[in-house]
C-alpha cells in the first residue's frame, strides 16, 4: 500500500460553497472572475452577494433541498454564481455538456430526474426540447435574458429571505457530473458536499494559489476537472479567473496575453498547441509560471517540448477522475523541476493507493510493477445514482475505488500511468497500450493528431489501428509511411497493423479520446 507523504487533511464538513466562497469578505474587490473576451469582472463581494440573491429566487420560485437543477451552459461569469446559488438553495446540481443534442440532455435530465435547467438564451432551443422529451422539469431559467423565461440578472433583486437549509455534508449530494462515456454509458456520479471541500483541502498544500494569481478557465467548467481545478480551487484561494465562453487558438493565446494569465490548467490537446503550433509565436505569453496537464495521457517528450518552447519548468501533471472528486495525485507546483519526465504526480494528503496484479486482483504489486491502480480516501464518490451494482462494481467491500487504470510507481512515489485496462490491446497475448502508440505517432512532423485502438484482422487477432490526422503540409503522407515509422521504434508486437486517415481525432470535452467514436468508424 502507498500513502501519501503529506498530512492528513481532515474532512471538510461545509457546504460546497461555503468551503469554496467562505473567505470572500476577505478577499472584498478582489477580482474574482473576469470574462476573457469583454472584459466583464465581477469581484469576491459581488459573486458571494450574487449567489445569495438567487439562492433566495430560486428557493422562492420551488427550489427545495433534494431537488436536482441541470446547468446547462458553456464557461461565463454567471456559472459559478448559478451553481452556488443552487447548492445554497439546497439542490444537487448536475452539469451538462453544452453541446449535448436533446436526446443526450433528456436522458441525463430523466436520470437523475431534475426540476429545474439554467441555461442560456443560444441554448434554450435544446433545453426546451431536452424538457419536452424528459417531462418533470418545472422552470428553465437563463443566466441572460430571453422571453418568457425569469433570468439570474432579475433574480438579483429578489427580497425573498436568504434560505438557510441544513446540509448534511457528508451524505448530501452537491454535485451530480456524468462520467464522461468513454468506456460505457454516462452514469451520474454523486459527490457529496463533504468529497468535493475536503478534495479541495487535499489539493490545497501541492497546488496552492493566493490573491494576484490568474488563472484561465479553458476547460469548461462542466467537466469536475474544470470545476475543481479553475472554478472552486481557486475561488477558494482569492485567485482571479479569467473565463472564457469559447476556446479557438487565437482567443485562448490572446486571453494569456492580454489578461497576464499565470497558471494554466490544461489537457493534452492544447499541450500540443503550445508545443507545435505556429500561431503561439505571435503572442506574448511571458507572464505564465506554471502550466499542468490533466483528464488524458501527455507524453513526456511533448511536455518537454511545451516548456522547452514556452521557457517554463517542466509542464506538470495531474490525475483523478470524475468518480474521485477529482484529485488523486499532482506534480507540486514547488516540485516541477524534479519530478521524473511522465509522472502524473505523488498521492495528495490525505490519500492511500494500491497497484494491483491485472491477473490476479488480490495481489499486491511493488515499485516499478504495472497493475491496476486502486485509490482510498475521503474523495471517493458517494456511488453511482441509482445504479448500486455499478457502484459496487467501482468501489470493492474495503473502500478501494478500482481506477480502470495501469500504472506504476517509482522508489520515490512518482506514479506513471501507462493505459486503461479496457483500452489495452491484446495482441497475440501481448499488451500494447495505444497511449504509448498515440505519443510516438505525434513526434512525426507530419501526424497534427493521431488515436489509436484495437480491430479485428482477418485473422481473428486484435491488432492496432490508427487514427491519424495529417499536418497541412503533409498532404501525401502514406499508410505505409505511418506504419514504417511506428516499426522502427516499437518491439515487433506494438507495430500498428492498419491506419485510417481523418480530419480531427474525436475527443470529449476533457481532452480524452472518444475510442468508441473511433470503433464505430472501423
Amino acid at each position: 500500500m502507498f500513502r501519501s507523504e503529506y498530512a492528513d487533511v481532515p474532512p471538510v464538513d461545509l457546504p460546497s460553497h461555503e468551503a469554496v466562497l467562505g473567505r470572500a469578505a476577505e478577499f472584498g474587490d478582489t477580482p474574482a472572475l473576469i470574462d476573457g473576451t469583454d472584459g466583464t469582472t465581477l469581484t469576491y463581494d459581488q459573486v458571494d452577494r450574487f449567489h445569495r440573491r438567487v439562492a433566495a429566487a430560486l428557493a422562492e420560485a420551488g427550489v427545495r433541498k433534494g431537488d436536482v437543477l441541470a446547468l446547462h451552459s458553456p464557461n461565463t461569469v454567471a456559472f459559478p454564481t448559478a451553481f452556488y446559488a443552487a447548492t445554497r438553495a439546497g439542490a444537487s446540481v448536475t452539469t451538462v455538456h453544452p453541446l449535448a443534442t436533446p436526446d443526450e440532455f433528456a436522458k441525463q435530465l430523466g436520470d437523475s430526474r431534475a426540476r429545474w435547467i439554467v441555461t442560456v438564451s443560444p441554448l434554450l432551443e435544446t433545453a426546451r426540447r431536452a424538457a419536452e422529451l424528459a417531462g418533470g422539469v418545472q422552470e428553465i431559467f437563463v443566466c441572460d435574458s430571453a422571453p418568457g423565461h425569469r433570468s439570474l440578472i432579475d433574480m438579483l433583486a429578489s427580497t425573498a429571505p436568504e434560505p438557510h437549509i441544513d446540509i448534511d455534508p457528508a451524505e448530501d449530494v452537491a454535485a451530480l457530473p456524468y462520467s464522461s462515456g468513454t468506456t460505457g454509458i454516462p452514469k451520474g456520479v454523486m459527490l457529496t458536499h463533504r468529497q468535493i471541500a475536503t478534495n479541495l483541502a487535499q489539493l490545497e498544500p501541492a497546488m496552492p494559489a493566493k490573491p494576484g494569481d490568474r488563472i484561465l478557465a479553458v476547460l469548461p467548467f462542466f467537466h469536475i476537472y474544470g470545476l475543481t481545478a479553475l472554478m472552486n480551487a481557486p475561488l477558494r484561494q482569492g485567485a482571479t479567473v479569467v473565463v472564457l465562453p469559447r476556446c479557438d487558438l487565437e482567443t485562448f493565446l490572446a486571453a494569456v496575453q492580454n489578461h497576464r494569465i499565470t497558471d494554466l490548467f490544461v489537457a493534452p490537446p492544447i499541450v500540443l498547441a503550445l508545443a507545435k503550433h505556429p500561431l503561439v509565436a505571435e503572442y506574448d505569453l511571458s507572464s505564465l509560471r506554471h502550466v499542468v496537464s490533466a483528464a488524458a495521457p501527455l507524453d513526456a517528450r511533448l511536455a518537454e517540448a511545451c516548456s522547452r518552447r514556452l521557457n517554463l519548468p517542466p509542464v506538470g501533471q495531474a490525475y483523478g477522475m470524475t468518480e474521485l472528486s477529482p484529485g488523486t495525485h499532482v506534480v507540486p507546483l514547488d516540485a516541477m523541476r524534479e519530478a521524473p519526465p511522465g509522472t502524473v504526480g505523488r498521492l495528495i494528503a490525505g490519500t492511500e493507493m494500491r497497484i494491483v496484479s491485472l491477473d490476479d486482483p488480490d495481489k499486491d504489486l511493488g515499485v516499478g510493477e504495472d497493475g491496476e491502480i486502486l485509490i482510498r480516501g475521503p474523495q471517493v464518490m458517494k456511488g453511482y445514482l441509482g445504479r448500486p451494482d455499478a457502484t459496487a462494481a467501482m468501489i470493492d467491500t474495503d473502500g478501494w475505488l478500482h481506477t480502470g487504470d495501469v500504472g506504476h510507481v517509482d522508489a520515490d512515489g512518482w506514479l506513471f500511468v501507462v493505459d486503461r485496462v479496457k483500452e489495452l490491446i491484446k495482441y497475440k497475448g501481448f499488451q500494447v497500450a495505444p497511449a504509448e502508440l498515440e505519443a510516438l505517432l505525434l513526434t512525426h512532423p507530419g501526424i497534427a493528431d493521431a488515436a489509436v485502438i484495437g480491430v479485428q484482422d482477418d485473422n481473428g487477432n486484435e491488432v492496432p489501428r490508427a487514427y491519424v490526422v495529417r499536418q497541412p503540409t503533409a498532404t501525401e503522407l502514406s499508410e505505409g509511411e505511418v506504419m514504417m515509422y511506428v516499426a522502427e521504434r516499437v518491439a515487433p508486437y506494438k507495430r500498428v497493423r492498419q491506419v485510417t486517415f481523418i480530419d480531427g481525432v474525436p475527443r470529449a470535452a476533457s481532452g480524452k479520446i472518444l475510442r468508441r467514436q473511433l470503433r464505430g468508424h472501423a
